[in-house]
């Protein structure tokens, strides 16, 4: 590949032979992650429960041929310890998680372990090994405290989590600074973690969640049921967030000050009510009947949520590459051009070569404004 941006803010070439840790590569983001990073010539290994959906992306793109691929619940600090010890990684992202908001009102102990002390387990085990330089630490965008405003969550806004899953995140945010302040940064391991708003795009098959709920309704002929149709949310392809990750970590490696919390979403006035989204979904997918509910249904979740991502744009030279019509129309493209017999790796690989390409020409129209 040759030296072009793959945000405005980072070149292909810095991670030509770096060693990759990648906690959570067999999850959505994760396999994409992966398959960005071997694309970029990165060697990565991979540590992660099975694949929990069938289907499932990490299968369907062969993402174990692109790693060292292990299995390994994160809840064991002995045995992740051990694979870190031994994959040697420069650069570390831990993307694994418990990442659904109504399972965590079914589990809400596994969550909290997998979530909290999972993420101390991955701290602790660098801790140990002091030749790391990076870590990118994913949490989300619900580690704000529900204030039921109008406005952004930036940064320094307060941490907080009605839900389980929400609480959990929140709590290992703490986790990640303390860590950072105490022990990491002495050791010259710059620590950040990164939260990102809701993200869009093929291949993903989760539970509850709103695109793939909606393929396999529609795939199958089936009425799609939408709980909080007024719900808004910073919704993003998930190209987007992975650029800002990518980013932030070669930022990380050249100027570790920058260590600490960043958000990643689309412009401020991007986020969008689900029934919006919706809506943009069944006209990129061509055909879908719609149940929409009254919004008061199941348990508790966030009515609002924006991000203000101002501080990645502003040190990283991280911004929005696509649009959310963009980000639709590419995600249900994917959907349909794998229902079709698509290669699921051929697809990513697709998206992720016309991602770049936006990012080139982008940064090279503020070169010529500048």
């Amino acid at each position: 590949m040759e030296d072009v941006a793959v945000t405005g803010a980072m070149r292909a070439t810095f991670w030509r032979g770096k060693r990759v840790l990648l906690t959570g590569h067999t999850g959505f983001k994760g396999a994409w992650l992966t398959l960005w990073l071997n694309r970029l010539g990165a060697e990565v290994t991979g540590v992660s429960l099975p694949p929990l959906t069938t289907p499932n992306l990490f299968t369907d793109a062969t993402i174990a041929a692109l790693c060292d691929s292990y299995f390994c619940d994160i809840r064991d600090g002995l045995a992740l310890a051990e694979l870190i010890q031994a994959a040697q990684p420069e650069i570390v992202f831990h993307l694994a998680a418990q990442p659904l908001v109504r399972a965590s009102y079914r589990e809400p102990r596994v969550t909290i372990e997998t979530n909290v002390m999972g993420t101390t387990h991955v701290l602790e085990a660098l801790r140990e090994f002091p030749g790391a330089r990076v870590a990118v630490m994913v949490t989300t965008d619900k580690v704000y405290r529900d204030m039921q405003s109008p406005e952004p969550y930036r940064e320094d806004d307060p941490l907080g989590g009605h839900d389980p899953y929400s609480a959990s995140k929140a709590a290992s945010e703490i986790v990640i600074a303390s860590y950072r302040q105490s022990f990491l940064s002495a050791q010259g391991i710059a620590v950040a973690s990164a939260r990102a708003g809701n993200v869009i795009g093929g291949g993903d098959w989760s539970e509850d969640r709103l695109i793939p709920d909606a393929v396999r309704a529609w795939q199958t002929g089936r009425t799609l049921d939408v709980r909080r149709p007024q719900a808004v949310r910073p919704w993003q392809h998930v190209l987007e967030p992975l650029a800002g990750y990518l980013a932030l970590a070669q930022h990380l490696w050249e100027r570790p000050a920058l260590a600490g919390a960043y958000n990643f979403g689309p412009d401020t006035g991007g986020a969008v009510a689900v029934r919006d989204l919706v809506e943009l979904a069944r006209a990129a997918f061509g055909e879908g009947e719609v149940r929409y509910g009254a919004g008061d249904e199941g348990p508790h979740e966030a009515a609002w949520l924006a991000l203000e991502a101002a501080k990645a744009e502003s040190v990283l030279g991280v911004s929005p590459r696509w649009t959310l019509v963009e980000a639709v129309k590419r995600t249900l493209g994917w959907y349909r051009a794998r229902c079709d017999g698509g290669d699921a790796r051929a697809l990513c690989a697709a998206d992720i070569a016309d991602f770049e390409t936006s990012a080139a020409e982008i940064s090279a129209t503020a070169k010529l404004a500048g």
